[in-house]
């Protein structure tokens, strides 16, 4: 019983002094190697999740041709004196990955929601609130919307 308890502790301590030789005889070279890998890691980890940032998620929603049109619409019916915008709202969270944009009015007096969007931070993908359905769609289903 004394021998089965006892070899594999003398193992295990004979193992990790071996290890212990290797390492310190061979810690010059061990630790650059495990510093380029790091790097190299860290480099490829950062390619592979490019997220977009705050400014990159206003311009894909302001370049919408639909946006544009809307904002030259409101521009031109009320003879300049009204101003279309657009703002970040909301940035990404663990729990919501999107940057949240609104478009708005921007009247002397106050500001009118004009559409709410949101750009998911790692794919680009713009979505549109449905103020009907208090839900967000495609743009492919917001532009069947508007042409009913």
């Amino acid at each position: 019983m004394k021998r089965f308890i006892w070899f594999p502790m003398i193992a295990s301590l004979l193992m990790g002094v071996g290890c212990q030789l290797a390492f310190s005889q061979n810690s010059n070279h061990e630790s650059q190697t495990l510093s380029e890998l790091n790097t190299v890691n860290i480099v490829e980890v950062a390619e592979v999740t490019r997220e977009i940032d705050e400014k990159t998620a206003l311009n894909l929603v302001w370049k919408l041709p639909l946006v544009r049109r809307k904002a030259r619409e409101i521009e031109r019916l009320s003879k300049g004196t009204i101003k279309v915008g657009a703002v970040v709202d909301g940035s990404p969270s663990p729990h919501e990955p999107y940057y949240t944009v609104r478009i708005f009015e921007n009247q002397p007096n106050h500001d009118s929601t004009i559409y709410w969007f949101r750009v998911f931070s790692t794919s680009g993908i713009i979505e549109v609130l449905d103020v009907i359905e208090n839900k967000y769609i495609s743009l492919d289903e917001w532009r069947e919307q508007l042409k009913r």
